[in-house]
């Protein structure tokens, strides 16, 4: 079988699935058990594997840029042409189709227009028949996007969603070892300020200085260190800002590409210099790809 799976698991599989019943439970309250006749039963350990089987077949004929992560699906393409405009549709089309062919249906009400770059025409589209809304701003699996990519929209909601979180271990933890601080702040505060930080690390001293301030706030919940300065506290407790660790993250990443990882991405962002006089073992990259590979020209070097 195409996914490895032989005659008698497919039977199994769909021995499982024929007859499924469910039904909605509200406080003591009861509705009348329905047949499923479509989807995949959620909270089930198949239930994963299967809907990505399910769906395997929905690019096909697609020819923008589709992107397919559980249950959310994004399409983009150029716009800036006719055919660009009419293309992007022809894919909208193919996935209503799709839908409509596999007994499934897409949450319209959810799916919005994004549109991307200063002069971006903004074009209406369609699923179906119903027409899409344009929207400024997208959560995209958990951070937030707007039409201009700036991060400063992920910064606030990840700053609240953090303080939230450490005004609770400020009102149920008693103690105020750093034994106890530093581990609590570390796995329940600071997520909240690093989640996905690689696409949006923030580039605005307002926004650096926002989700500075929360791990501020947490050594200062320490007892006997509250009135040092921050960069003392954070030397007492071995701790890296917040910036730094972003500049740690982006090294790291940047090592492994010189080391041959992320070859595929990487090339397409930087390209190694031929310059033969280096000082010491080190070597320039510049930005983009090299010129007439179709790629961006080379801005500068790291």
């Amino acid at each position: 079988m195409h996914y490895g799976l032989d005659k008698w698991s497919v039977r199994w599989v769909g021995n499982w699935l024929t007859g499924c019943t469910q039904r909605v439970v509200v406080n003591s309250s009861f509705s009348n058990w329905q047949p499923v006749t479509s989807e995949i039963p959620q909270g089930s350990i198949l239930g994963p594997m299967l809907f990505n089987i399910f769906i395997s077949d929905l690019d096909d004929g697609i020819k923008c840029t589709l992107m397919k992560f559980a249950n959310d699906t994004k399409l983009s393409g150029e716009v800036d042409t006719l055919e660009g405009r009419a293309t992007l549709q022809e894919d909208l089309d193919r996935l209503e189709e799709w839908a409509n062919k596999n007994l499934v249906k897409f949450n319209k009400d959810k799916c919005k227009v994004l549109h991307l770059e200063k002069h971006n025409p903004g074009v209406q589209h369609r699923l179906g028949s119903t027409w899409l809304e344009s929207s400024s701003v997208e959560r995209d699996l958990g951070v937030l996007v707007d039409n201009k990519l700036n991060t400063s929209e992920q910064c606030a909601p990840g700053a609240k969603q953090a303080n939230r979180m450490l005004a609770c271990i400020n009102k149920g933890i008693t103690s105020r070892d750093k034994e106890v601080i530093i581990p609590l702040y570390s796995v329940l505060v600071r997520p909240h300020l690093e989640y996905c930080v690689q696409f949006w690390s923030p580039l605005y001293k307002k926004d650096v200085d926002r989700l500075e301030k929360v791990q501020r706030r947490a050594t200062r919940m320490i007892k006997g260190l509250g009135s040092l300065p921050y960069e003392d506290r954070l030397r007492q407790f071995v701790l890296f800002s917040l910036e730094k660790r972003r500049l740690r993250g982006h090294l790291i990443t940047m090592f492994q590409y010189l080391k041959g990882g992320y070859k595929e991405d990487g090339d397409s962002l930087f390209t190694r210099s031929h310059m033969e006089k280096m000082r010491g073992n080190g070597c320039n990259l510049l930005l983009g790809s090299p010129q007439g590979s179709g790629g961006f020209p080379n801005m500068g070097h790291f």
